[in-house]
Order: structure tokens, then C-alpha cells, then sequence
């Protein structure tokens, strides 16, 4: 297959579904700027769910893309969940990655679902082809046993995972075979005073077994988990996949605590490099 001169193979094609809100837009471009550095020969189908992104608001983000992949903006406004609650840091467009196989194409079958407070540190060729067989999702989690244990009382479920939605490998095809809409209304609904993060909570409550557990530390790497682990910068240069900065704590504020920014800005400096020899190649051709 080519895609605008650029031969890709068919196992390099990746179908990333992205939910944001306006706000959240540049973190995204950041995030998608991570990934194709890291999969330099991919081909990446950015599938971005939303209920009131202006086509405008991504033309950056389009351009990032370039030949290496199509941004494609995906109404999914869904009226039932005018009442779900939400907050300032988890809007409406949280649920909508829950519903991703009813917005996607027919012809995709998977998915990568990717916050955008995440960087890509390394290929995601393993990840993406992962097997999921009778699986509805791959994801990692990072509660340990009292506090899985203390999920399970508040939303009444028993012996599943509670995983973390920042990454979600999604097998379409059997979503879009067995879920329903109308049962995941309903959970929300008999669970809305005991959501406290509530896509995940409705992910990880509703589909606790048919969730497919990720190695942690190489798929969902946190400052939390970093110091757990007691580890050296060096090892999740060279281990870790998938880098979130998850929680209040983001590598965009000034009051940042932790080691893991750095690649948040090694990013940032990236991006500041290709700028920099676009504006001086315009400046020769002129």
C-alpha cells in the first residue's frame, strides 16, 4: 500500500481513536508528534471523537500528519449522556471512547485508543498486533490488590481487573458484535454517585472480564510507578512503549514533580527543531 508516495505495509497501518475537546488540542498534537518519531515507517488513521471540534482547531495537527496518516474528525454526540457526571477534568468526549466501535468504519476491526497526556517512547507494532481473541479490550492497571479490592465494593463487581483507560488496545469487530448501548447507559446511570473516574470506572465494571491485562511498566508508564519501581531514567528509555502523565500531574505546568517530563520535553524540543529548518528552507527558496 502507498499512502502520498510513502510505501507502507499493511502491519504498519494503525487506527488510533483520540477523544478531545478544543482545550486539550495541543497536548494531542504533542502526543501524535511522540508517535510518529517513535514509528517512523507507520502509518497512523487518527480517528478523533468529539462533539464540538472545528475543523479549523486541527489544521496544525493535520499538517503534523502530513503524508504519514489522516486526521479524521468523528461526531459523537451522545444525547443519553447529558446526565452522566462529568467535571472540569473529565468532560462529556471521556465516554466517547467507550462507544468507539460504534463511530468507526466497518472495515476497522481494532483500534488504539491513546490519551492525549501520553508520550510514545518506542514502536507500537507489538502492542497494536497484540492477539485479544475473546477479549473486548487490552489495558494495564495500576491499582494493587486493597485497592482493587476496595473498586470491586464501589461498583459491585467481583475477580476483574481495574485497569487504567489512558491506553486501550480495542477489539471493534466484537464490540461492535456484542456491546450495548443501552447497557452501558444503564450502568452509568444505577452507578453515577459512585463514579469517581468514570470511563474507566464504566470500562473496568462492565467489562472487567473481557479486559486483557498489558504489562504496566512498558504500556502505561506513570511518575508513580517510576518511583514505585525505583527506577532509572535509562530503563524507561529503553523499556518502556507508553509514557502517561496521568492525574493532576502534567508536564505542561510549571509545578510539575517528577523525572518522567523529560521526555515530554525532549518532544517539545523536537518540535521546536523541525520548525526551526522549516522557516530557514522557506527563507532559501525565497
Amino acid at each position: 500500500m502507498k499512502n502520498g508516495g510513502i510505501a507502507v505495509s499493511e502491519e504498519k497501518i494503525f487506527n488510533i481513536v483520540v477523544t478531545v475537546n478544543e482545550p486539550y488540542l495541543p497536548h494531542l498534537y504533542t502526543m501524535l508528534a511522540s508517535a510518529l518519531y517513535s514509528n517512523p515507517t507507520a502509518y497512523f488513521k487518527v480517528f478523533l471523537l468529539h462533539s464540538s471540534v472545528r475543523e479549523e482547531s486541527v489544521r496544525d495537527i493535520r499538517e503534523l500528519i502530513g503524508e504519514r496518516g489522516e486526521l479524521l474528525l468523528v461526531k459523537a454526540d451522545e444525547a443519553k449522556l447529558c446526565d452522566a457526571p462529568t467535571t472540569e477534568r473529565f468532560p462529556i468526549e471521556m465516554y466517547y471512547r467507550i462507544f468507539a466501535a460504534k463511530y468507526l468504519p466497518e472495515d476497522v476491526d481494532r483500534a488504539l485508543y491513546l490519551d492525549p497526556d501520553i508520550i510514545i517512547n518506542g514502536p507500537l507494532d507489538e502492542l497494536y498486533g497484540r492477539s485479544l481473541e475473546n477479549y473486548y479490550f487490552a489495558a494495564a492497571s495500576h491499582v494493587g490488590k486493597g485497592l482493587n479490592a476496595f473498586n470491586h465494593a464501589r461498583l459491585r463487581t467481583k475477580g476483574t481487573p481495574y485497569i487504567n483507560s489512558g491506553v486501550l488496545l480495542m477489539n471493534i469487530a466484537l464490540l461492535r458484535k456484542e456491546q450495548s448501548s443501552a447497557e452501558v447507559f444503564e450502568f452509568i446511570e444505577n452507578n453515577k454517585n459512585r463514579l469517581w473516574l468514570p470511563d474507566q470506572d464504566v470500562i473496568s465494571g462492565l467489562y472487567g472480564d473481557k479486559i486483557d491485562l498489558l504489562d504496566t511498566c512498558k504500556y502505561n508508564m506513570t511518575e508513580k510507578l517510576f518511583r514505585h519501581k525505583a527506577l532509572e531514567l535509562s530503563q524507561v528509555r529503553e523499556n518502556c512503549v507508553v509514557i502517561h502523565y496521568c492525574g493532576k500531574n502534567k508536564p505542561w505546568n510549571e509545578k510539575y514533580s517528577g523525572k518522567l517530563d523529560v521526555f515530554y520535553k525532549e518532544t517539545l524540543k523536537r518540535l521546536g527543531e523541525i520548525e526551526n529548518n522549516e522557516k530557514e528552507l522557506s527563507q532559501i527558496c525565497v
